[in-house]
């Protein structure tokens, strides 16, 4: 029998991990690589994200501690690799001067006023630290549809690039006066789609791309 030695609730866990993950620990754990631990990332995302909206306590307690799981558990396997390892305090020290680097206004000259201010702040700093010639750049492709929309029409709020439908969403507008009936206009938007036979997901997608090629004629432009 193992004996997991005392100390913080956080080496204590990686100690487990490494146990797990070493010969003589758990054959599945043994098993597993960063592409087949994904369907467990975003189930316990997603769990984490109810935790949250419920207000759950107890609830919110263990789903940090399951996407915590996950983070120790792809530095472990990070860990083992062959030409490029990492573990998780250089995963932590990464994070923590990036950090750093992105709140000039906290420990550094920059002025920032407001949330905006740091917004600002923030999206400028990856822009520079990444290299990014565009707004868009960065953005997860992978996200769904209607988050990858709400994510792009706020990275490119100050370019004013008018989106795709806008005398539709004007409209809209005067009638889409609270959080329900928005829910209720999405919803019936879906059914709507169900019964023509139409992938809402996809048409999003579509109508995101459109706006996409426009910021960047506009990116171009300015």
């Amino acid at each position: 029998m193992v004996e997991i030695p005392n100390g913080s609730g956080l080496q204590q866990l990686l100690t487990v991990m490494n146990t797990l993950r070493s010969p003589g620990g758990c054959p599945w754990d043994a098993q597993q690589d960063h592409k087949s631990l994904l369907e467990y990332l975003l189930e316990e995302s997603h769990e984490l994200v109810e935790a949250v909206q419920t207000g759950d306590r107890d609830d919110l307690r263990e789903e940090l501690g399951d996407v915590l799981l996950q983070v120790v558990f792809h530095s472990r396997i990070a860990q083992e690799h062959a030409t490029d390892p990492f573990d998780i305090d250089e995963v932590a020290s990464h994070t923590a001067a990036k950090l750093i680097q992105r709140h000039p206004h906290v420990f550094g000259d920059a002025q920032a006023d407001t949330a905006s201010d740091v917004e600002a702040i923030w999206h400028e700093q990856k822009k520079v630290e990444k290299e990014r010639k565009s707004l868009l750049d960065g953005i997860p492709r992978t996200l769904p549809a209607l988050m990858l929309g709400t994510k792009v029409l706020k990275r490119t709020k100050q370019l004013q690039v008018p989106i795709p439908g806008k005398e539709l969403k004007d409209k809209i507008a005067n009638l889409a006066v609270s959080e329900e009936t928005v829910g209720d206009l999405l919803f019936a938007i879906t059914a709507l789609s169900r019964e023509l036979k139409i992938d809402p997901e996809q048409a999003l997608r579509t109508s995101i791309s459109k706006y996409e090629e426009d910021v960047r004629r506009a990116e171009t432009t300015n």
